[in-house]
């Protein structure tokens, strides 16, 4: 199983447009970007690919990665920079297989998968497959099992990639806080890759008009707000699961130069191989 991180970064990605702070100054400086957030998973053994999310990025990912077009795909959750990109395979894909939850969110009387459909219904080329969390299925010769995070007011959901031949194992939290199930968390532990997103430092936390939350036995936040893990949560979610790497992702230009580019934050384009 071959891991591209096509997109490691938040809904505005770093360098963002407009921004002159030090980290996205340092980024371009140093020719390093964090696009909106995607995963492109590859199949060695039947030569299929998979895509986690649909970047607004898709375009400029798949020419600037060395990755195939995708066979099929997987939606984590219907916010613009997890979905939007779908509109990029217009004309690029004769056919290809899309996978979403079919819970339906009483924040929009919808599933998920019903979203994709309502959302991109001049999209003739695409199949959309209902999946029910925590139901393992397979696409791409790979074993995908869907859980339930915490990120409101949507549903949203983290997800575990095995290749059942092998053994190899990728979690991905999903936008998530630290609160993450018992449940879910069983689906997701002991990867040989954990993809925990870790949207700011806890440290940024005094910044946001609520402050932190799950705090750990040092009075340090893992989530900030109450959509997304801090970094210190990102990696404590490491820490529990038994994760053999960690990296962080869904990362934002808030981080202090200084510690924007450091382990275990991940950039795009590094690749795992499973």
């Amino acid at each position: 199983m071959r891991v591209t991180l096509l997109g490691t970064g938040d809904t505005t990605g770093t360098p963002t447009v407009g921004c002159d702070c030090d980290t996205c100054l340092e980024a371009r400086e140093r020719g390093i970007e964090r696009s909106r957030f995607s995963v492109h998973v590859e199949n060695e053994r039947t030569g299929e690919s998979l895509l986690v999310d649909f970047s607004p990025d898709f375009r400029h990912q798949f020419l600037t990665q060395d990755v195939p077009i995708p066979d099929a795909a997987i939606v984590s959750h219907i916010h613009f920079d997890h979905i939007d990109g779908l509109g990029n395979v217009y004309r690029l894909l004769d056919h290809l297989d899309v996978h979403a939850a079919d819970e339906t969110d009483p924040a929009t009387g919808e599933s998920v998968a019903d979203t994709v459909r309502s959302k991109f219904d001049y999209l003739d080329r695409i199949d959309v497959h209902d999946q029910t969390p925590f139901e393992t299925f397979r696409t791409c010769g790979l074993d995908v099992t869907l859980v339930p995070v915490v990120h409101p007011p949507l549903l949203c959901y983290g997800l575990a990639i095995e290749d059942p031949e092998t053994g190899a194992k990728l979690s991905i939290s999903g936008d998530s806080t630290y609160a993450i199930s018992e449940e879910s968390r069983a689906v997701l532990a002991d990867p040989d890759l954990l993809l925990a997103e870790a949207i700011v430092p806890a440290s940024v936390c005094e910044y946001h008009p609520i402050g932190g939350d799950d705090y750990d036995e040092d009075g340090v936040p893992r989530t900030f707000g109450t959509k997304h893990m801090t970094r210190e949560g990102a990696i404590a979610l490491g820490e529990d699961l038994a994760a053999d790497i960690t990296r962080l992702v869904h990362v934002a230009h808030y981080y202090p130069a200084e510690e924007a580019f450091e382990e275990p934050l991940a950039v795009d384009g590094e690749v795992y191989e499973l």
